[in-house]
């Protein structure tokens, strides 16, 4: 890559690689360490496992307001990089200070305030492919984004998983040790991916009229789902990304707690993870060259599918050799659907309001992670079954693919 816009597309795809080792940390490592303070005041395996999926679920209502706003106020010139670097500045920082926490309610406040910055400063990331790259490569880089995020994490997150090792198989540390420098690990890791992007970022597409206020941004959330009544494309889309969406971020979010849960092998469970990024870092890579080939819309209905079919075989899995496979199948689709689902809604949106609607697009998606952890949650108490909590995000697939038929149909028209 030789060019300007070369260079920023790569500055884009490394924040991928830095803010992907907190997405592996809160899916593996968090869950353990918050399982050790959980059992030590008394809490039992089932409410430890809804305890943090009610986490996550707060993670996404506060999201869910603040997205969209911060997104409004992002597309005025200027303003979008401030809100990145914000987000990512309370994020690491909370990071940090995360490994510190004594206490199970101490370590979910800090989790949701970390995980929410990181989830904002993703609003932000998002939006800003449409700055970075043309249209013609937005799917590509996009996909290069995840799968060089998926590849990058691994760095941190072995050093990560040896100080875990050191804690709970040679005893040589202290849990409260190793939750600080795991912590502190990640924190660093990911600052450090943001500075390229921070400093050379060029906000192309921006709204030049309007106030820069809070209000401004509710108005301007209003105005948005107002437009989406007659853009039906991005509506059906939106509606389809709420429903798909929502066993893929469920399972990436609860994957080690439903696994912990099972009574399965921690050190086995963390190498499976660990598998899961080693295998999409190709997948994603190759669903983005495909992209050059096959449609997206294609392409993105093949890996809805394979999900369904994933969270089916999840409910019946019983078994650390199942979980192994659930882990190799899961990094061929993950971050493809991911990446390819970010990419159709850039190209189908207004460029100067990406901000806004890509707030939007984080409240459906979000809010699908909000039902899933919270159905897996009461499911699983209700029941007292894990695998009946897991399988009942299987239902979500069919119906988000029956909608995404309606937006591809609606593109063709031309609305």
């Amino acid at each position: 890559m030789k060019s300007k816009s070369s260079l920023l597309e790569r500055k884009w795809i490394w924040y991928d690689v830095g803010n992907s080792t907190f997405t592996l940390l809160a899916a593996t490592l968090l869950p353990i360490f918050f399982h050790t303070l959980a059992a030590d005041a008394g809490i039992s395996e089932t409410d430890y496992l809804a305890c943090w999926a009610y986490a996550t679920s707060v993670v996404t209502v506060i999201v869910a307001v603040l997205g969209p706003v911060a997104g409004s106020l992002a597309d005025f010139r200027g303003v979008k990089i401030r809100i990145f670097a914000l987000s990512v500045l309370i994020g690491a920082l909370s990071c940090m200070v995360l490994g510190f926490a004594a206490h199970w309610i101490f370590f979910l406040l800090i989790f949701v305030l970390a995980k929410t910055a990181y989830q904002l400063s993703l609003v932000i990331y998002d939006s800003m492919l449409c700055d970075v790259t043309t249209l013609e490569r937005m799917d590509e880089v996009s996909s290069q984004g995840y799968a060089w995020g998926y590849i990058g994490s691994c760095v941190p997150f072995v050093a990560a998983v040896a100080v875990y090792v050191l804690y709970a198989m040679l005893e040589i540390l202290s849990m409260a040790v190793a939750s600080v420098l795991c912590c502190l690990i990640t924190a660093i890791w990911w600052l450090g991916w943001s500075l390229p992007l921070w400093k050379s970022y060029e906000q192309k597409h921006f709204v030049s009229e309007g106030s820069q206020s809070i209000l401004r941004g509710f108005q301007n959330l209003r105005g948005i789902l107002g437009e989406l009544k007659k853009d039906r494309k991005v509506l059906w889309f939106l509606l389809a990304f709420f429903f798909f969406i929502d066993g893929v971020y469920t399972i990436i979010d609860m994957a080690t707690s439903y696994g912990t849960s099972l009574g399965l092998d921690m050190v086995g469970l963390l190498a499976a993870l660990l598998v899961t990024q080693i295998v999409a870092f190709p997948s994603a890579l190759l669903f983005g060259w495909l992209s050059r080939k096959i449609r997206s819309e294609r392409l993105i209905a093949v890996c809805i599918l394979a999900y369904f079919a994933v969270t089916v075989y999840a409910a019946f899995m019983t078994r650390l050799y199942q979980f192994w496979i659930l882990a190799v199948v899961v990094g061929m689709f993950q971050g493809s659907i991911q990446s390819l689902s970010r990419s159709y809604f850039a190209k189908i949106i207004l460029q100067e309001k990406s901000g806004e609607y890509f707030g939007i697009y984080d409240i459906f998606g979000k809010g699908a992670s909000f039902m899933g952890t919270l159905l897996v949650g009461l499911v699983t108490q209700m029941s007292g079954s894990q695998n009946m909590g897991v399988g009942v995000l299987a239902l979500m697939f069919p119906v988000g693919l029956l909608f995404f038929g309606f937006s591809v149909r609606k593109q063709g028209e031309g609305n």
